[in-house]
């Protein structure tokens, strides 16, 4: 009974926003937005000490603003989301553009395969629906969600242009077999893990346990590796698919030192973009909430930052 609840109070959102003008939707989206962001104070705790720990040199009026973004731009998501079963490559031509796709498009010539870094921020979601919608199709690593009649809605939305979804639970196998048919899958590489799935890598400076199979994969397959993002450009009033050079992950030394390399070097680029669209990388999630043996976790709320 949770579950129906569950999944028809979704669709009760989801199908208005999807009809109603996009210009209307996004404003309506807003306000639900900060509607979230003012009562559900333990999401705002932690994006507020995230900001205070890995950007300590902005004022605390500006890590605010950022935070406020952060939401927004969720916001603003959702209604894509519940739009795309409206989306055709022509009706987004007008707001929606590429940069870098020919770095994609030299990475899949090779014919190994490719892995594109990517992580939450912007609209992550958007991007590799845009991706299928412009003639190329990938795979999502994903993890299930517990509601399976909301699961398999949200599935259908994102493959509706022929991508498809690789589970958590079967990462390992289907990477593989994606990567010796040449295909393209995304991976969101900037999620909390635990060891033995995670290392420590540097994120914002600090310790953060990071996934390794992107680049255990790249090193064992000869994929090429290389970061997207779909990020609002304001000047614009448009998103744009972004495609960075390749990221070389180190084939020839230990295999253990190559893994963590490689995945210090995705953490990176990660990390240089979410500091040129600081407002549009998901701050509410605990990215630092697993720790080396011995240090103390970094989530007291009480010294969060936050603005009183």
């Amino acid at each position: 009974m949770q579950q129906n609840l569950e999944y028809w109070l979704v669709l009760a959102v989801a199908r208005p926003l999807g009809r109603m003008p996009r210009g209307l939707a996004r404003l309506l989206a807003g306000l639900l937005a900060f509607a979230v962001y003012r009562l559900f104070g333990r999401l705002r705790r932690v994006g507020a000490r995230n900001l205070a720990m890995a950007l300590p040199d902005l004022p605390l009026e500006e890590r605010t603003r950022i935070l406020r973004g952060v939401y927004r731009h969720l916001g603003w998501q959702l209604v894509e989301f519940c739009r795309m079963s409206r989306y055709t490559a022509e009706n987004t031509r007008n707001w929606i553009r590429t940069v870098g796709l020919n770095h994609y498009l030299a990475a899949r010539a090779r014919g190994k395969g490719v892995l594109v870094v990517t992580g939450h921020l912007g609209a992550w979601e958007l991007s590799s629906f845009y991706h299928s919608l412009i003639g190329h199709p990938m795979g999502m690593v994903i993890r299930r969600l517990d509601n399976r009649p909301l699961d398999d809605y949200v599935n259908h939305m994102r493959c509706l242009h022929g991508n498809t979804v690789i589970h958590k639970d079967d990462f390992g196998r289907s990477l593989l077999t994606s990567m010796h048919a040449g295909e393209t899958v995304g991976i969101l590489m900037d999620t909390n893990m635990t060891p033995p799935q995670g290392a420590f890598v540097k994120f914002f400076g600090m310790e953060a346990c990071t996934g390794t199979g992107l680049a255990h994969i790249a090193r064992k397959t000869g994929a090429a590796v290389l970061p997207g993002f779909m990020l609002w450009e304001p000047s614009e009033r448009k998103y744009v698919l972004h495609f960075g050079p390749e990221i070389e992950i180190p084939q020839a030394g230990d295999p253990a030192a190559d893994i963590l390399a490689g995945t210090q070097k995705c953490t990176q680029a990660i990390e240089s973009w979410i500091r040129r669209y600081p407002d549009q990388w998901l701050w509410i999630h605990r990215r630092w909430k697993t720790r080396p043996a011995g240090e103390p976790g970094l989530y007291d709320d009480s010294a969060s930052g936050e603005k009183p």
